[in-house]
């Protein structure tokens, strides 16, 4: 009868090799930043009920008042999280409205299509769902409260 020792021997070997790398990844520098920078001025909202659901399911993105769950620091789950953030920030960040910003007239049909939130966000963040009642809430209040007023001042 064989001996099952290489076979365990290699499953031990590939083992540690995958805990060594998932150790090595954890000092790489990238996703470890996790900051909220100083919040500006927001948008003046349509209403509040308007600016709950934009912070429920946009702000962990799309502003300088990210929640950083306890995961968001381990690699390479943190490098995940650092790129959507920095990408949603330069988007669209409802915290520095005294700046352009350019992607602010699509927020609403990017709600609407259901492309946000973004369904893979949704899997950890489930309070964030909207439920269709919600999403249209939402949509009708972007567009009011980011529609072609803030067109007109963006472009002066």
């Amino acid at each position: 009868m064989p001996s099952s020792r290489p076979a365990r021997s290699r499953r031990l070997t590939v083992a540690l090799v995958v805990v060594t790398l998932a150790l090595v990844v954890q000092v790489i520098p990238y996703g470890h930043r996790l900051t909220n920078p100083p919040v500006g001025r927001e948008p003046s909202w349509d209403s509040p009920a308007t600016r709950e659901l934009a912070k429920r399911a946009c702000f962990d993105c799309h502003s300088n008042v990210t929640t950083w769950p306890a995961y968001a620091r381990v690699a390479p789950v943190s490098w995940l999280i650092q790129h959507d953030v920095d990408e949603g920030r330069s988007k669209l960040n409802f915290s520095e409205w005294d700046q352009p910003q350019r992607d602010a007239t699509d927020a609403a049909k990017e709600v609407m299509e259901k492309d946000m939130p973004p369904s893979t966000y949704l899997l950890m963040h489930p309070l964030a769902r909207l439920t269709d009642a919600e999403r249209e809430q939402l949509v009708r209040g972007l567009q009011i409260t980011l529609g072609d007023a803030h067109d007109r001042r963006v472009n002066k």
